[in-house]
């Protein structure tokens, strides 16, 4: 009897269990086209169910210049090496090292006693060869007067005025001498060439100056340059830039704003190892921020697109077969377009296939399809900044 009821207690156990599992089955089966018509499964291909939350942004029509952004280092438009054009020995040293120096201003006196000597002896010699000229001139004078009352023959008077040519050659070479002799005095006297700052003196008084040592080396600060590497499929437009002394920025690192400067130079060849030809910018350096050796962040516009039509970058997708955007229509409907990126800077980009005022979606792109309907969160409209080129 006992074993009965046991069986009987398992049986009816059995069948609650059974029925509390069709219960809760018949429940989730209900729940599940509740669910998905709250949007908690993906959309339709065809936009059926719930609208996909999205970020978009409205494309803009504006004028964008093409800036190129590299680095460049900043040289010196004129550096000069100081060196004697003769061996002698230095007496006196006007400088100091760093000190800034203006074009004729003294740099070196090197020992002239010698060289004083040698235009003294050659204005002597002169002042005694103008001496004899001039006795051979009245010499020639009183010939003339004889020879016209016949005391002389006529080749005695001509015989005087070979004598008076020679001396006045003569003469003439003292002259040349006494120059020769100035100049060989001015090598003793070392002035700087251009304006600019000293750099290192290896030289001090009781040096032996020689032509083959450098005795120091005079650096122009102001103005000054920047040297930058531009890629060569921007070489029209920067030679077009050069015609108008396109204006060039070069930013450095703890400045507060940038100096700007103007391009003043390109480079007849490009380099075919790096692709890129050479060009140079002037800057006025008063305040001397730009250092020679220097790196410095160099832009310059070499032209401006007019009415572009720009993007945020993150609205766009890059797919096998190119770029793509996709586009909202009135009805909220999105539809992707195949776009063609012609320039970046900043977060925008420059595109051809949308028209501005066109609406694109920039967040939320990963969940739609074609016909999708969206439901939008926000606006993501951002204007221009600082260009950069783009890689492609």
């Amino acid at each position: 009897m006992a074993s009965k009821t046991i069986y009987t207690v398992v049986a009816v156990a059995g069948l609650a269990v059974a029925g509390g599992a069709a219960w809760w089955y018949q429940g989730k089966a209900k729940a599940a086209p509740t669910q998905r018509a709250a949007g908690g499964g993906p959309p339709a291909a065809g936009g059926g169910g719930a609208p996909t939350l999205v970020t978009i942004a409205t494309a803009m029509r504006q004028d964008v210049p093409v800036t190129v952004e590299v680095n460049g280092t900043v040289v010196s438009l004129n550096s000069v090496d100081v060196r004697a054009q003769v061996s002698n020995i230095v007496t006196k040293v006007h400088v100091t090292e760093g000190q800034f120096v203006r074009a004729g201003e003294p740099l070196f006196s090197l020992d002239d006693r010698a060289d004083r000597a040698n235009l003294e002896k050659a204005k002597a010699q002169r002042q005694r060869d103008e001496a004899t000229l001039a006795d051979l001139e009245r010499q020639y004078r009183r010939s003339q007067e004889l020879l016209a009352q016949n005391f002389i023959s006529k080749s005695a008077a001509d015989n005087t005025l070979s004598q008076v040519d020679a001396q006045r050659a003569a003469v003439a070479s003292d002259q040349a001498a006494i120059q020769s002799a100035q100049v060989a005095l001015s090598y003793d006297s070392i002035v700087s060439p251009i304006s600019g700052r000293i750099g290192a003196i290896p030289m001090f008084a009781g040096s032996l100056a020689q032509p083959s040592a450098i005795m120091v080396t005079i650096t122009q600060l102001d103005p000054i340059a920047v040297s930058f590497p531009v890629p060569e499929g921007s070489l029209q437009d920067l030679l077009a830039a050069a015609k108008t002394r396109a204006p060039v920025t070069a930013v450095l690192a703890n400045a507060k704003e940038p100096l700007r400067g103007v391009l003043s130079f390109v480079d007849n060849t490009v380099d075919p190892q790096v692709g890129t030809v050479k060009a140079k910018a002037q800057f006025t350096n008063t305040a001397q921020q730009l250092w020679p050796g220097q790196y410095v962040t160099t832009r310059i516009s070499v032209r401006t697109l007019k009415d572009a039509t720009v993007i945020p970058q993150a609205a766009v997708i890059t797919a096998p077969n190119g770029s793509i955007v996709y586009v909202v229509g009135k009805d909220n409907a999105v539809q992707p377009r195949k776009i063609d990126a012609e320039y970046s800077f900043r977060d925008l980009v420059v595109v051809h296939g949308v028209e501005p005022g066109e609406r694109v979606v920039v967040e939320g792109k990963q969940n739609l399809r074609a016909g999708s309907r969206v439901r939008v969160e926000q606006a993501a409209d951002k204007g221009p900044g600082p260009a950069k080129r783009n890689p492609s």
